[in-house]
């Protein structure tokens, strides 16, 4: 099937680009990877009747630290960036170990962060993992500029609360508040495919303690969940064999999964629960800190 008869401009300044969104009215989408929106034009899914692509504006590819420890994503990011950085294994392991595991290597060549956080898959990767990292989302538009915790950009499966002259121009990750670690599981039916579930861990150690928590879930709701009592059951604490437990109950606890050809709901709970055990466990043996290894892709017949 082909796509609808569009219109496309690719503007040469994020002002020209919010300008032709505007004229657009809610009838314009904007490319940026285009890994989810061109295969929605060729099914008619989407139907847009102006295509506004930004790959042409410049400052947008960058993934850097700040000088007071946060990181910046720009829009154009692409996912192999992230794969291939020195910077995020010492910095954001949990980020460092989703990167390889999203979708397969011709999406991660082209495919964006933002976009993805922008498009709203509840089995989006990366949605769960800015979650657990409690990043937010920089949005531009005619306002100006504004900041959207990413537990409150999405509004539901594939919506988000960008208004219609809006671009999200990045993601920022806060500075940890100690050492930072964790990873990222996903169980998929082969390489490549969605999620059945997954989850992602990140913690900022300090003094023997949690300082900080963030657990996000992957493909078990309408949307990507924030495990927040989950995460929040860790602050303060040593890492131990109780408190992992308990994460791991309220975890699953919070999972709102629903049974199909993947996995039945019980079964997608058990996952998660197994998944934040294995992850929080790999921290305490020292094999999901700072500049290891803490990712996984555990492959099998949901």
């Amino acid at each position: 099937m082909y796509p609808s008869r569009f219109r496309y401009e690719a503007p040469a300044s994020l002002d020209e680009a919010i300008a032709l969104l505007r004229e657009g009215d809610g009838e314009a989408k904007v490319l940026a990877g285009g890994q989810s929106l061109v295969p929605l034009l060729k099914l008619r899914f989407a139907s847009p009747e102006l295509l506004v692509d930004i790959n042409n504006l410049p400052g947008l590819g960058h993934h850097v630290e700040d000088p007071d420890g946060s990181i910046r994503i720009g829009a154009l990011c692409r996912h192999r960036d992230l794969e291939r950085s020195a910077l995020l294994p010492a910095r954001q392991p949990t980020m460092a170990a989703a990167a390889p595991l999203i979708a397969d290597p011709i999406v991660r060549t082209r495919g964006t962060l933002v976009g993805s956080l922008c498009h709203a898959d509840p089995q989006g990767d990366w949605a769960s993992v800015v979650t657990s990292l409690g990043g937010h989302v920089v949005a531009q538009g005619t306002r100006g500029r504004r900041t959207i915790p990413v537990t409150d950009f999405v509004t539901g499966p594939f919506s988000n609360v960008l208004d219609v002259d809006e671009v999200a121009v990045e993601v920022v990750i806060p500075a940890p508040k100690g050492t930072p670690v964790g990873g990222y599981l996903k169980l998929e039916r082969r390489v490549g495919d969605f999620a059945t579930a997954g989850v992602a861990v990140a913690l900022d150690l300090a003094g023997g303690r949690v300082a900080r928590a963030g657990i996000g879930l992957t493909g078990v709701g309408g949307s990507t969940i924030d495990a927040r009592e989950a995460a929040d059951s860790l602050v303060g604490r040593p890492l131990d064999s109780a408190g992992i437990e308990r994460a791991a109950d309220l975890a699953a606890a919070a999972a709102q999964p629903q049974s199909d050809h993947r996995g039945s709901a019980d079964y997608k709970r058990h996952v998660v629960h197994t998944f934040v055990t294995r992850l929080l466990t790999r921290v305490v043996d020292g094999q999901g800190g700072a500049g290891q290894d803490g990712a996984g892709q555990e492959m099998g017949a949901a």
